[in-house]
């Protein structure tokens, strides 16, 4: 193998184990997992936000972010529930660059993953010892969801993941809901082929174990865009494309029919600073029609400290050092206009 093989990492049970959740935190991510899939089962009618920065960079931005998050979600929720991203591993188009903090806990130094693995789940502990909430996470690598398992109340499937069988095999066994995005190219059947996967059970290899996985009935979408023929950005959250996954989940049979917007990427056309208006538009549209307001479940927004972004050696704290962000100030206005539109 042209390779050279530099370690043999520890298990997610020895890093479980090293790096432990007390009973108070388990009992926290119990309650917060019961209040989010409520939100998917339709037992509640409130708007989960999944929301923060495009890939946690420094890990005290990242905990001052969630912070200022903790006093904005109590103050709206009686209509929201806020789930926030610390998104560790970052996915490149053509795999260069800064691929999050599990590869690189400091991104101005080189990668380190045994550190990377430790910093990433020390990050989900303090977060939620310290505001009460378990966070978000995508699920890039498959093999490493067991190191964080424990402390997620959410995960994503990214649009370059979706159609790939281990991703979908490894969410049918998750007890906790897991988004699929639409894929770069746009085609719903896709993800929704994935979806079905997930809510199926399976038998697998999974971390050197022959598994049977349960399926998870909180498989949902995630609409986030998609290129088109010439590269530009389509965006498929407006109105007739809600209108259109309703049918297509109507048709499917499936359990629990649900999307989250992703009002960046592709919806955006990269355009960060769209993103609150974009959020409000998916609310008018819920408010206008009964079907669209029982499937939005709820929105995906990359938000962090300051606006914008910077190269990943860049120093300013609580500025996105990959995808460009809206900054505190906005963000909070946002999620309060959120709430009374609701």
């Amino acid at each position: 193998m042209n390779m050279d093989f530099k370690r043999e990492m520890p298990t997610a049970r020895v890093i479980k184990e090293m790096y432990p959740l007390t009973d108070e935190m388990q009992a926290q991510k119990k309650k917060n997992d019961a209040e989010i899939s409520a939100i998917f089962t339709g037992e509640s009618d409130k708007l989960l936000l999944v929301i923060g920065p495009c890939s946690a960079d420094r890990g005290d931005a990242v905990l001052d972010y969630i912070s200022r998050l903790r006093t904005v979600a109590d103050r709206v929720s009686d209509k929201i529930v806020i789930c926030p991203r610390i998104y560790t591993n970052k996915p490149r188009t053509t795999g260069d660059g800064y691929k999050g903090m599990l590869h690189q806990p400091d991104p101005n130094n080189a990668p380190d993953m045994l550190k990377g693995l430790i910093t990433i789940r020390k990050l989900h502990i303090s977060a939620l010892e310290q505001t009460g909430f378990s966070c978000a996470d995508e699920m890039l690598y498959p093999e490493n969801h067991q190191y964080l398992s424990d402390c997620l109340s959410y995960v994503a499937v990214g649009a370059r993941s979706v159609e790939n069988q281990n991703h979908r095999l490894t969410a049918s066994g998750l007890d906790i809901p897991v988004g699929m995005k639409n894929p770069t190219g746009g085609d719903l059947s896709v993800m929704m082929n994935a979806i079905t996967a997930a809510q199926h059970c399976h038998t697998f290899v999974y971390s050197s174990w022959e598994v049977q996985s349960k399926g998870n009935p909180l498989a949902h979408a995630i609409l986030r865009g998609y290129s088109g023929k010439d590269g530009s950005s389509v965006p498929n959250y407006h109105y007739e494309d809600l209108e259109y996954l309703f049918e297509l989940y109507k048709k499917s049979g499936l359990e629990n029919p649900a999307v989250i917007v992703d009002t960046n990427h592709a919806n955006s056309g990269k355009k960060w600073f769209e993103q609150p208006r974009i959020a409000k538009g998916v609310v008018q549209s819920m408010q206008h029609n009964a079907d669209i307001r029982k499937l939005v479940k709820g929105l995906m927004i990359e938000s962090y400290i300051e606006d914008g972004n910077q190269k990943p050696d860049g120093t300013t704290y609580g500025l996105s050092i990959t995808d460009p962000c809206i900054g505190w100030e906005k963000t909070e206005k946002m999620i309060f206009e959120i709430a009374d539109m609701l």
